[in-house]
């Protein structure tokens, strides 16, 4: 005997997560937090911001998967009808966000 279970959540829950992260990812690369995280103190500042540009460039692939899938969950008339379609692009929108801030991070450690 099989036994599924469905759990049943609001759609605001992935969708905070997704701004959350997406605001997580955006001040580290935009607002200076990497640079301050993985640049501060040590080799040359200008060096430094050059080979973490380079890092927050393959990062930002997967910020913009992760974009296109949380706006595509909310505007795509298929996607609001059917709850498995909304999920499943929020759920790739989150699991992006999470990849794009990790190779965020483990970029910055091995620039430093």
């Amino acid at each position: 005997m099989v036994v599924r279970v469905r759990l049943r959540f609001s759609p605001i829950i992935p969708t905070i997560a997704s701004f959350l992260l997406a605001a997580l990812w955006g001040l580290s690369v935009f607002a200076g937090w990497g640079l301050q995280a993985f640049c501060a103190g040590g080799e040359s500042m200008a060096t430094c911001s050059q080979r973490l540009g380079t890092v927050s460039t393959l990062s930002g692939v997967f910020a913009v998967v992760a974009a296109c899938c949380t706006v595509a969950a909310w505007l795509l008339p298929s996607s609001r009808h059917d709850p498995r379609t909304f999920g499943h692009l929020m759920g790739a929108g989150v699991l992006c966000w999470i990849v794009a801030g990790g190779v965020l991070f483990v970029g910055g450690l091995l620039v430093r």
